[in-house]
């Protein structure tokens, strides 16, 4: 610390010290009234010290030179006192600047170190969000440069390891070492704790268990491997599978390949009608089209303002690109069916494969309760619903009152005639029934919704209205 050195100086010359910048701010010790043309000769390297009287005092002004070879110094080193300098004292002096000249040079390196690490850091996270934006051809072009090789890949999984906020630097500077430059580490822009890998590499998984084993309050969750332009739907697995992690043993879980709904319906038919239902689009510049997808995937799987600390964007912007698709698609997102559909038609589209892109129809007469009305899907929902039988309390009717209220606790208690909080109770104690979060949106909430509709607990919504008989007119949703 140079500010140490110069308070020894002090005390070993017995006189006041001061250093000081080539602007004249003092950055140590105590300001000393200096000649302004003398002080300008030593820092602009006309002169490399300098003995004067002035009155009673005796003054040495010592240049502490740049990291760089430019004449100019970087400050300067002044003392003061009331006896002249002596051989031992002006020798003492000169060596002193010589040390705060390391010192500061020592500084300087590691504000430029940080500095670098920051633009690094700020790098990784504009790959990622432009990954999350589908944009997989300038992610790969800003990434090549400085970490070649890394997306050089077609798929991907996605972690999120969670700690402490206040160490989350620490635990990011490990997932890099851990990962040895086979994965984008970011600081999630949204979650404090959260620290975001995106590794295309096998070992990932492995490397980042390793880090959190025996790592009390540290926690991992992992997607299934996802090409890359669907990272913001391995991020989404992440989240989930890392709200499971907090229960396991080991404090890490992989995103469960579960039955989903969508799985259970007719692919083609699926396709048909999602593209359907997201025509209105069409008409959009493709990187407009991809923004407002993009964006509205994940205001319906997060909060809009976490999606917005994802994107780097304002939470005003991803209300507005989302109020947009809403009047594109004739749609209502504050109903809760409305969301749950439009995010299967919006992550249909998403999965498109281009091997598949080329077997899906024109859209023609599909409908969304032709879709529910699979026996394997209706199946899957009674199933999944009937768990919520076994308890005592009403959860099954409980539930459907709340989705019915989009989620609405108050509403929903009105309808019911019972209390708020015995509402949100309820849910939440449907959650470990189902096996599933509801009172954070997602798609885990999204896929109980599909259950309910399938099995005619609640009216599917219409996104559109029914009008199949001209190719440019809107569709039945």
């Amino acid at each position: 610390d140079p500010r140490r050195v110069v308070a020894w100086l002090a005390g070993a010359v017995q006189g006041t010290v001061c250093l000081q910048d080539t602007d004249g701010r003092v950055l140590a010790g105590t300001g000393i009234p200096l000649d302004a043309g003398l002080v300008a000769d030593v820092v602009a390297g006309r002169i490399s010290a300098a003995a004067v009287q002035d009155g009673d005092r005796h003054l040495r002004l010592v240049a502490v030179r740049a990291s760089d070879p430019r004449p100019a110094a970087a400050g300067l080193l002044a003392v003061a006192r009331d006896t002249p300098f002596d051989r031992r004292a002006a020798e003492i002096v000169t060596h002193t600047a010589g040390v705060v000249e390391l010192l500061l040079r020592e500084r300087e390196l590691r504000a430029a170190g940080h500095r670098l690490r920051r633009a690094a850091a700020d790098l990784r996270l504009a790959i990622l969000q432009l990954l999350m934006v589908e944009d997989t051809v300038s992610a790969r072009r800003v990434a090549s440069g400085l970490w070649p090789g890394l997306l050089d890949t077609d798929s991907a999984c996605v972690y999120i390891v969670e700690g402490d906020p206040a160490e989350r630097d620490g635990l990011a500077e490990d997932c890099l070492d851990r990962t040895r430059g086979q994965a984008l580490v970011v600081r999630c822009p949204a979650m404090d704790g959260h620290v975001i890998v995106l590794s295309p590499a096998p070992a990932t998984a492995e490397r980042l268990r390793s880090l959190v084993d025996g790592r009390p309050g540290t926690f991992l969750g992992g997607s299934v491997r996802q090409n890359l332009a669907q990272t913001a739907t391995a991020y989404g697995q992440a989240v989930s599978a890392l709200a499971v992690a907090h229960f396991r043993p080991d404090q890490a879980a992989v995103y469960a390949e579960r039955t989903h709904p969508e799985r259970l319906m007719d692919p083609v038919a699926l396709h048909a009608w999602s593209t359907a239902v997201l025509r209105p689009l069409d008409t959009l510049p493709h990187h407009t089209r991809a923004e407002l997808l993009a964006t509205t995937r994940l205001g319906l799987e997060f909060t809009a303002v976490s999606a917005a600390k994802v994107l780097g964007v304002s939470r005003n912007t991803v209300r507005a690109r989302m109020d947009r698709v809403e009047a594109l698609l004739g749609a209502d997102f504050s109903d809760l069916t409305v969301r749950a559909t439009a995010h299967l038609a919006l992550n249909t589209h998403a999965a498109l494969t281009e091997d598949l892109a080329g077997t899906v129809p024109e859209p023609s007469g599909v409908r969304l309760d032709g879709l529910l009305a699979s026996p394997a899907l209706r199946a899957w929902a009674q199933d999944l619903l009937d768990r919520l039988v076994r308890d005592g309390r009403d959860l099954r009717g409980t539930l459907r009152a709340w989705i019915a209220a989009d989620g609405n606790a108050e509403r929903a208690a009105h309808d019911l005639g019972m209390h708020a909080q015995t509402v949100r109770e309820h849910v939440r104690g449907a959650e470990p029934v189902l096996e599933r979060q509801l009172l954070a949106a997602g798609t885990d909430l999204y896929e109980v919704v599909l259950a309910h509709l399938a099995l005619g607990d609640l009216t599917a919504p219409v996104l559109l209205p029914a009008n199949q008989g001209q190719p440019d007119s809107p569709v039945h949703g």
